[in-house]
């Protein structure tokens, strides 16, 4: 076993190995979401071991039993040559004994990690788990979430695109659907959220969220002003809906002039004690104006009634919890959510026959051999993604692949959708094809293909140019003695024949 010096010094090693290698992470190109998702997965896991070995040199700094101040003194004593050669022939003894029992260096591992992240294998291409519907962090996957929701009674029943474009809009649901149902729905939607987060944004600190929503929460309920949840906490009356108003009352004596039977409903709303003379009453429910229900006598309540309103709002705050972490998991996932959409909108938008294209060509491909040399089974012809598999058959009429364009100047090369075709005629090999025949490849020309009709518009712009070309003979003026103004060719004429 390593003593306690040795164990630190290797504790040190790590970090600063750590520290390298997060960096090397951190600046690491990622092409790809899914690189960049298991960058971070990677980073995440070399911030914990680096967070557990300060942890475990901070114990061993910290030297509670004693062990590192004993070695220490050990070997600044006054035999400390001699501590130094018995420990070396501990050593030496150590590993005669264990020969085999070879352990790997630090440096070893570490070399293995940069290699993995250089040149990533098949086993490291997936590190978390998505659902195919999320897309490796591309979408979200609320099929689950969205039945959760059609089974809830006080709702009316949407499709799942709309559920998707309404899920965090839960203010506008009335306060009486908030049953003990709907809570379970938003507990399940919240967990959702938060497994997701973990898997797309390891790096997210979510106790550190968790924390923010809460104080924001509690400093606008407090105040009346969560959304969905708005009310006026100006005098306990209004707090508690009584339908009676103290703002006219100025003393308890007017109150007085309301009666027994007026008095003791207001008290009941409020959930005070009703009984008692008729002044008692009025001075019992002038003394609530102005005042929250919370601070109040507790002696002025009806237990039951108190009790039942305490539950009644714990229970509502709950609620109106969970919805503020929706509101806020929402907007850090809304580019997902929005993702989400376009993707149902375009399969909503696929043919029957396209489906079924699509289907039989994910059959094939599912069914096809596994080896890495073997080319894959493409009997549509379509062009291949990133991972090496034809892209799906709706990819490849959205973007127009299916349509080839010919060009002649190109030497007869075709270009497959209309995108390429238009990058084209700023690429290289056209404008080769314009230098052959002799003309400048300038904007005139996008869009045509043929020489003939190259050569054409070429001869055409040339003769327009010619015609607005400037003609001295035929456009500079001259003046004679009589202020007749002509062109330079009549006056020479003129000139010559001594008519000026």
């Amino acid at each position: 076993m390593d003593n306690v010096l040795e164990q630190q010094r290797k504790l040190h090693e790590e970090r600063e190995r750590l520290e390298d290698a997060i960096a090397k992470e951190s600046l690491l190109k990622k092409a790809t979401l899914r690189d960049q998702i298991n960058s971070d997965h990677r980073s995440y896991m070399l911030l914990e071991r680096s967070v557990e070995s300060a942890q475990k040199l901070l114990d061993l700094y910290e030297d509670r039993d004693g062990m590192r101040s004993e070695e220490i003194q050990t070997l600044s004593g006054v035999d400390e040559f001699g501590e130094f050669y018995r420990r070396l022939k501990q050593l030496k003894d150590y590993h005669r004994k264990f020969a085999d029992d070879l352990e790997e260096p630090m440096s070893m591992e570490f070399s293995k990690m940069d290699e993995m992240r250089n040149n990533p294998g098949e086993e490291t291409q997936d590190l978390v788990d998505f659902s195919d519907e999320e897309g490796y962090g591309k979408f979200l996957d609320l099929h689950h979430i969205y039945t959760k929701y059609c089974n809830l009674k006080q709702f009316q029943k949407v499709d799942y695109l709309t559920y998707l474009s309404t899920f965090d809009r839960v203010f506008e649901i009335p306060r009486e659907k908030k049953n003990q149902d709907y809570k379970k729905y938003l507990e399940a939607l919240v967990d959702y959220f938060l497994d997701y987060l973990s898997r797309s944004k390891p790096l997210l600190d979510q106790s550190k969220l968790l924390s923010e929503i809460r104080l924001q929460f509690d400093e606008k309920w407090l105040q009346g002003q969560f959304p969905g949840w708005r009310k006026d906490t100006s005098s306990a009356m209004i707090h508690s809906g009584a339908h009676l108003d103290l703002s006219a009352f100025s003393s308890s004596e007017e109150l007085m002039s309301l009666g027994l039977d007026r008095l003791k409903s207001a008290l009941m709303a409020l959930g005070l004690k009703c009984g008692g003379t008729l002044e008692q009453r009025a001075k019992r429910l002038f003394s609530t104006k102005g005042k929250p229900l919370d601070t109040l006598d507790s002696s002025m309540f009806v237990k039951s009634k108190m009790n039942k309103n305490r539950d009644e709002d714990e229970r509502n705050e709950d609620v109106a919890f969970l919805e503020a972490q929706v509101y806020r998991l929402s907007e850090i996932l809304s580019d997902q959510k929005q993702a989400t959409k376009e993707n149902i909108e375009r399969k909503m938008a696929r043919t029957a026959e396209e489906l079924e294209e699509e289907e039989d060509i994910e059959e094939v491909i599912a069914s096809d051999s596994d080896d890495d040399d073997s080319a894959p089974y493409n009997p549509k012809n379509l062009p291949l993604g990133w991972d090496g598999k034809p892209i799906p058959y709706w990819l490849y009429k959205l973007h127009g692949l299916n349509i080839e364009y010919r060009c002649e100047i190109c030497g007869g090369h075709t270009y497959r959708g209309p995108k390429a075709f238009q990058q084209h005629f700023s690429e290289w090999r056209h404008a080769h094809g314009m230098r052959c025949l002799g003309i400048p490849n300038t904007s005139h020309f996008y869009n045509v293909t043929t020489i003939n009709d190259a050569i054409a518009l070429w001869e055409k712009i040339k003769s327009t140019k010619n015609d607005d070309r400037w003609l001295a003979d035929r456009e500079e003026e001259y003046e004679d003695t009589v202020g007749n103004v002509v062109n330079k060719k009549t006056y020479e004429d003129l000139r010559r024949q001594g008519l000026l």
